[in-house]
């Protein structure tokens, strides 16, 4: 492994003439340098090979800001840096023919973000949307045509568009009230397949005849579903795509399409049921795909033929597999690996001998990795039998004296989004200083079948709520946390849940740390971007007819039942989960008497990408939960 180390002297005060000892540094200085040094592990992601396999572009944060980088597939050579904006890289795809480099960067970490084209060599920058406060999404390239969404007509649409790189003209495809993504384009141009998200946790895949305008549904089904991927074969006739049609887990799937245009009955592909399909990608020219698992969080690889629909495992270094990426030459795939104790980096695989290489090496000057802290799973009955997990993470060595210590409770963000064994800076450094960490994955959760997805829809998400309490009880009924000296945090919909647990369970947290969370959903709703809310109001409930619903599971409304101190984190510039809900729970706390402490970021939006950000939040962080958690000299 290539990697720098920085040597840290220790000053010793000894006699000297010249000068009187050096003062020893606060213990508050000493928090500061050890939390910063893990909040700069950086990591590399989204891999985009190019044509012949040689290079591979990624996205790597080690310059302090997410930038699109490139090196070399065989090993040789140090990454160069091929973007060099302010704001946040978000994605990058690299075209067929290996002229172009498509990128997508967040001015100010906003929602609103922008689409450039650049040559490898980081000549020719073009920006090819039109900039301002526009929403759009980069979706990847299908031969010469560069597909994306955008909300340039309707500010409650992303809907579909491609940019011809050959003429660079940008042409409107499909409107996609709500969510939509075109997600391939025929190679032939005459077929295309956009996803439309009619609401959070269903959607549907859509074939449209690009001469026509017709629209034909490939994914009926009824109540709830996922239907992700959605790819082409370079002959037309087959769509390939994620499913959980008529089943609790997501599958591997596809759709024939007969010579007369007409889409076949949904087949499915894979039969797993300890386990959800959660990424894939078709090796050219149609004849294989590589599939990653997700088994409560973790990962298995595998490649699979589809004419036999054999598999054969690819054995991974690591818990996390992601960003699948064919090379167009058919010789390699590169992904990405990651885990709690093992920042993510890309790693090529070669498909005519097997040899598996890492091809990123992400810094972490100051840590050693072999040091940090691996979790266990745990599982245990919610507080109407349903069955929960979580990640428990204990400090090396265990808490003072053998038994239970402090523990901050993390939830994850979506609400439908899932917590896995990946590298968390916050997570470590609070490990690192004495505190345990639970990262539970409650009712709502996805990676766990399409029923526990839904299980907190509208009026469920009470029960929900609940589960933040058997999290509790169940670290304290195993003499895992303190009672006294436990904490509650998350970020975006883990901020709601956040405030939820110290205004339903006031007595059962000792201290709270809301990142960019939502505290009044009648203001969410009058404030995020209008396609999020199109999207939002079987989730959460519907303004127009269900405002005593989102009255009900507001925290704003019981803030006089808040005891326990709270650090409030948010960036200016969050469309998503806006500014006025971080401002109205530090103002009504302030007037209660709570002790409550704000951290605006002035350059981020939904989340901090920046690597000044990721440090003072992360600073911030340990330091409130240090201060409230553990008693002076423990």
């Amino acid at each position: 492994m290539r990697s720098r180390l920085i040597p840290f002297l220790l000053l010793v005060a000894v006699p000297s003439l010249a000068a009187p000892p050096e003062p020893q540094k606060p213990a508050s200085d000493d928090l500061a340098a050890a939390v910063e040094r893990m909040a700069r592990v950086s990591f590399s992601n989204s891999p985009s090979l190019s044509p012949d396999g040689r290079n591979v572009a990624f996205i790597s944060n080690r310059s302090g800001v997410p930038q699109v980088w490139i090196t070399t597939t065989d090993g040789f050579g140090e990454p160069r840096q091929v973007s060099s904006f302010d704001d946040p890289v978000t994605g990058v795809d690299w075209s067929p023919d290996g002229e172009w480099i498509a990128l997508s960067v967040a001015p100010g970490g906003g929602l609103n973000e922008q689409i450039y084209l650049i040559h490898s060599d980081g000549s020719g920058l073009k920006r090819i949307t039109d900039g301002g406060k526009e929403n759009n999404r980069l979706a990847g390239w299908s031969g010469k045509l560069l597909r994306f969404s955008s909300s340039k007509k309707d500010p409650a649409s992303l809907d579909a568009y491609v940019y011809d790189a050959a003429t660079g003209e940008t042409r409107f495809v499909a409107a996609n009230p709500g969510v939509g993504e075109l997600t391939d384009v025929s190679r032939d141009g005459k077929r295309a397949v956009v996803s439309r998200v009619r609401s959070r946790g269903d959607n549907n895949l859509y074939l449209i005849d690009l001469a026509t305008g017709k629209e034909q549904l490939l994914t009926p089904h009824e109540g709830p579903g996922t239907f992700e991927g959605g790819k082409i074969t370079p002959d037309g006739a087959t769509v390939y795509l994620t499913s959980n049609k008529d089943k609790d887990n997501i599958y591997f799937a596809k759709v024939l399409i007969s010579p007369d245009g007409k889409a076949q009955p949904m087949m499915q592909l894979t039969f797993r049921d300890d386990a959800e399909v959660d990424d894939f990608a078709i090796r050219p020219p149609g004849i294989g795909a590589a599939v990653a698992f997700n088994t409560a969080g973790r990962s298995d690889l595998a490649i699979i033929a589809l004419d036999s629909l054999q598999l054969y495992p690819v054995k991974v270094p690591g818990e996390i597999v992601g960003g699948l990426d064919f090379s167009e030459d058919n010789k390699r795939l590169a992904f990405t690996v990651g885990g709690a104790k093992q920042p993510t980096d890309v790693w090529v695989l070669n498909l005519s001998s097997g040899s598996l290489r890492q091809v990123t090496f992400s810094p972490h000057e100051g840590v050693d990795l072999a040091k940090l802290v691996a979790p266990e799973l745990v599982r245990f009955p919610a507080h109407d039998g349903l069955q929960l997990s979580g990640w428990l993470y204990r400090p090396a060595g265990g808490f003072p004296g053998g038994g239970a210590g402090p523990v901050v409770i993390s939830f994850h963000g979506g609400p439908e989004g899932q917590e896995r064994p990946s590298f968390r800076s916050d997570y470590q450094a609070l490990l690192a200083r004495g505190i345990g960490v639970f990262a539970p994955n409650v009712r709502g959760s996805a990676g766990f079948g399409k029923k526990f997805v839904n299980l907190d829809n509208g009026p469920l998400r009470v029960e929900g709520v609940k589960d933040i309490k058997d999290c509790v009880d169940f670290l304290v009924s195993h003499k895992i946390a303190d009672p006294k000296r436990i904490g509650i945090m998350g970020g975006s919909y883990g901020g709601y849940m956040t405030l939820a647990g110290l205004t339903e369970f006031p007595d059962l947290f000792a201290a709270g740390a809301d990142l960019f969370g939502i505290v009044n959903f009648e203001t969410f709703f009058a404030h995020t971007e209008p396609w999020m809310a199109a999207i939002s109001t079987k989730e959460y409930g519907d303004p127009a007819t269900q405002k005593d619903l989102l009255r009900q599971l507001s925290p704003l409304y019981k803030l006089d039942r808040v005891k326990a101190p709270l650090l409030v984190l948010h960036g200016a510039n969050d469309t998503n989960v806006p500014l006025v809900e971080a401002q109205q729970v530090a103002e009504e706390l302030k007037k209660r008497g709570v002790p409550v402490e704000s951290v605006i970021f002035p350059d981020e939006g939904h989340g901090f990408r920046k690597m000044p950000n990721r440090v003072r939040s992360t600073v911030e962080i340990v330091r409130w939960f240090e201060k409230y958690l553990k008693p002076a000299g423990r």
